[in-house]
């Protein structure tokens, strides 16, 4: 008579367990029956270290394992999962075979994993596929959109709460923004009172968002949309590095004021008076009356010359002299008349040097002041440079120009052929003007100025150009 397979499995235990217990017997009976040699060490291994646990597995009856019950149990399981219901389960030896199709490849997944975890189980063979029909997948997506429509729905008193909220902070933000008086009393100009507000308004506008989300419990999802604004953030401002560079400049020149409004100035070679200085650039009038409009990161940048901050200007100008006639005696002569202008400023007094010594002439260099608030430098200059020239004319110095020679050998192939003999005429000596030129209008030209200041009485907002405010 054949015993069942659990009585047979009970008997096989029991005689390992005893040849187990019989085998530790003998081995401890013969360490106390032998010596240990002297100077022999006894090493005790650590115990190996205890084996993982398996995952905990599901099972089906605490005393049954045969095949009927996997397929029960694997069945029963799927039956409580929609999307599984349609899978057909077989099991033979242990092996579970799945068919049938669902909607997805996770529940083609899904279902694989918890056939495996049924105890009893010795492999699965996943045979579901995935069905492929418009309505059986079109069906749980419609079904979806609603319950979100409709989850929608119901939550839209609570957002409207929270967009309520998010609106009042961030009115409140504008409000108190729109302080201009405030915020330009705070600060030291008009420029960083608007920089100011525009960071109150957004602060609050940020903490109206994140007040609205937490109502409505998703701050996680600020989160992400701030790391993408942080890295949406970073590109744009490689992207507008120079506007960005435009804008600190703007402020920095507010604050420095490096001129004031109708100063004669030099900006990169760009010549004008002073209109007004905007956030974004400064503009000019030059002085042909044209409007010149230089972005503000090159202002800043700039080598600036003011010719207003300074009345007194020196002004320069070289005269040739023959290579024969005494250069000392050339700079008195020019500087004795240059010194009966009235205009000329005696303190500095006007100088001349040798500046050169060329070929057919000597080259002297002359130097004078003029005070610009009465003077117009570049009719002091012409003055000057007429007077010393008709001095040195008058003493008897010769103003040449430069000497060539030519050389023609007779033999020459290359000889210049005789030509006609000029016909002579009568050139009518040029009138002179009158020598006596202190009297010519020298006033500084004040049109371009006058122009600048009807110009800012016009239109002072958006000028940055504070006169309360110390000039670098």
């Amino acid at each position: 008579m054949h015993g069942s397979p659990r009585s047979l499995l009970y008997v096989a235990d029991r005689v390992s367990q005893a040849r187990a217990s019989i085998l530790c017997f003998a081995l401890l009976l013969c360490g106390l029956l032998l010596p240990i040699p002297a100077g022999a060490q006894i090493s005790v291994s650590p115990p190996a270290a205890e084996a993982p646990q398996p995952q905990m597995s599901i099972a089906t009856r605490a005393d049954v394992t045969s095949d009927a019950d996997i397929r029960e149990r694997i069945r029963s399981i799927f039956s409580e999962v929609g999307d599984l219901r349609t899978i057909g389960v077989r099991v033979s030896a242990g092996v579970v075979t799945l068919t049938g199709s669902v909607a997805t490849t996770d529940d083609v997944e899904s279902a694989g994993a918890i056939a495996a975890r049924v105890a009893g189980v010795v492999t699965v063979q996943n045979e579901v596929t995935r069905d492929l029909q418009v309505d059986s997948n079109l069906t749980p997506v419609l079904d979806k959109f609603g319950n979100d429509l409709r989850g929608l729905v119901r939550g839209l008193p609570l957002i409207g709460v929270a967009l309520a909220i998010a609106l009042l902070i961030g009115a409140f933000g504008y409000m108190l923004a729109s302080f201009g008086a405030l915020w330009r009393k705070i600060t030291p100009n008009a420029f960083l009172a608007e920089l100011l507000a525009t960071l109150i308004r957004f602060v609050f506008i940020v903490l109206g968002l994140v007040s609205g989300l937490e109502v409505l419990g998703a701050t996680a999802l600020l989160g992400a949309v701030l790391g993408g604004a942080g890295v949406i953030g970073i590109a744009i401002g490689f992207a507008v590095r120079d506007t960005v560079d435009n804008y600190v400049s703007s402020l920095m020149l507010s604050l420095r004021q490096p001129f004031r409004a109708n100063d004669h100035v030099v900006i990169e070679g760009n010549e004008g008076r002073v209109v007004r200085l905007t956030s974004r650039a400064t503009i000019l009038m030059t002085l042909d009356g044209n409007h010149l409009r230089i972005p503000n990161s090159t202002v800043f940048k700039a080598v600036i010359l003011n010719y207003t901050r300074n009345p007194e200007r020196r002004f320069e100008f070289d005269l040739g002299i023959d290579a024969e006639d005494d250069p000392v005696d050339g700079m008195a002569v020019g500087l004795a008349g240059i010194r009966d202008i009235g205009f000329l400023l005696d303190t500095p007094a006007p100088t001349a040097i040798i500046c050169e010594v060329g070929d057919s002439n000597i080259v002297l260099r002359f130097f004078g002041w003029v005070d610009q608030t009465k003077t117009d430098f570049l009719s002091g200059r012409s003055l000057a440079l007429d007077t010393a020239k008709r001095a040195l004319e008058d003493a008897g110095f010769a103003l040449p120009e430069p000497i060539y020679r030519l050389r023609f050998d007779q033999a020459s192939p290359f000889a210049a052929p005789q030509t006609a003999k000029p016909v002579e005429r009568d050139i009518a000596t040029p009138v002179r003007p009158p020598r006596d030129r202190v009297a010519q209008d020298t006033l500084p030209d004040a049109h371009v100025a006058k122009l600048v200041d009807e110009e800012r009485a016009e239109a002072k907002a958006g000028d940055l150009l504070d006169d309360r405010r110390p000039i670098e």
